[in-house]
């Protein structure tokens, strides 16, 4: 019996199907302690053969041309990658390649070529900042105790807590300031550079919008908002030549990152749907600009692959969702 027919079942072909996205940000050439939650090459080796056994991968765009036309092929997924980062290009698609499945990979724009995202500076200072007292208390940052990486996680832990929901501006400051004061460089090689970027896009792998900045839209103004979407869509068509077609909210929590009047800009600036952060699968019918993802935590592919079965399996028994316009 082919290992497919589990989930062919619970997402069968056509009107009856669901879709399944699962939602990476990195993956790193070996463990790192400080990144417990990001998958190594090997973990995600074992995830991405486990995939390519069971379901049917597509491009996002490709998922939602078939959602729209009710024509979704039997157990039907797609791998997503998030932000735009370096090893989306040197350590996840050479796995990709090798087992012949296509992802779709979303970039902030304003990364791209030398930057870093504000977390990721919070993460990076913390790394590099010695044992003992961490006091960022002037920042509104609880004070921690460092010597042992699980410390570490959970000193940024804290920090990225307490600036997540400042004024950008303010929290730019702040985390710059930080950087400064720890010793790291104002240039990083942990995004794509633009050549990356277009290699992808050569590589046949999607590209799809995320923004410029990565801010949480549902902070800013219309005008500042309708910015960050569009210019990162046009950004993005002048380096692969050809304009995005999905998008992915930052953050991505529905009625708290993002609202109504997002879905409605993401769709004026020309995309024809969007993923969210909200947990499960999207029937035929779903709203394209509110599509949801997750993806199972479990290190043992068995269970895995029971957390995957069981999300299409409530999903399916979960009274019908109306679809928005």
């Amino acid at each position: 019996m082919s290992s497919r027919v589990p989930f062919q079942w619970l997402s069968p072909a056509g009107r009856q199907g669901r879709l399944s996205t699962f939602i990476f940000h990195r993956v790193l050439p070996q463990p790192d302690p400080l990144l417990p939650d990001e998958p190594d090459s090997d973990r995600f080796d074992r995830i991405v053969r486990f995939l390519a056994s069971n379901f049917t991968l597509l491009r996002a765009t490709d998922a939602l041309q078939a959602l729209a036309r009710g024509s979704l092929p039997p157990a039907a997924a797609c791998i997503t990658f998030d932000d735009g980062y370096a090893d989306n290009a040197t350590v996840a698609a050479p796995i990709l390649q090798r087992h012949g499945v296509p992802a779709t990979f979303f970039v902030s724009t304003g990364y791209i070529d030398g930057g870093r995202m504000w977390n990721d500076t919070v993460i990076e200072a913390v790394r590099a900042a010695p044992d003992g007292d961490m006091d960022w208390s002037e920042f509104g940052v609880p004070r921690a105790i460092l010597g042992t990486p699980a410390s570490r996680v959970a000193a940024y832990g804290a920090a990225l807590r307490a600036l997540k929901h400042r004024d950008p501006a303010q929290r730019r400051a702040v985390t710059e300031e930080i950087a400064h004061r720890s010793g790291l460089p104002a240039r990083s090689a942990l995004m794509m550079s633009r050549t990356q970027v277009r290699q992808l896009h050569d590589a046949d792998m999607e590209i799809g919008g995320h923004t410029v900045t990565h801010p949480i839209l549902a902070r800013l103004d219309d005008a500042a908002a309708a910015d960050e979407i569009g210019a990162g869509r046009e950004e993005l068509a002048h380096w692969i030549g050809t304009r995005p077609q999905a998008f992915a909210y930052p953050n991505g929590v529905p009625g708290q990152d993002f609202g109504e009047r997002d879905v409605n800009l993401v769709r004026a600036a020309g995309f024809s749907g969007a993923f969210t952060t909200a947990r499960g699968t999207a029937p035929v019918g779903a709203d394209p600009f509110r599509i949801p993802r997750f993806t199972p935590w479990d290190r043992q592919m068995v269970k895995f692959g029971a957390r995957a079965a069981l999300q299409l399996l409530t999903d399916r028994m979960a009274p019908a969702a109306v679809a928005h316009g």
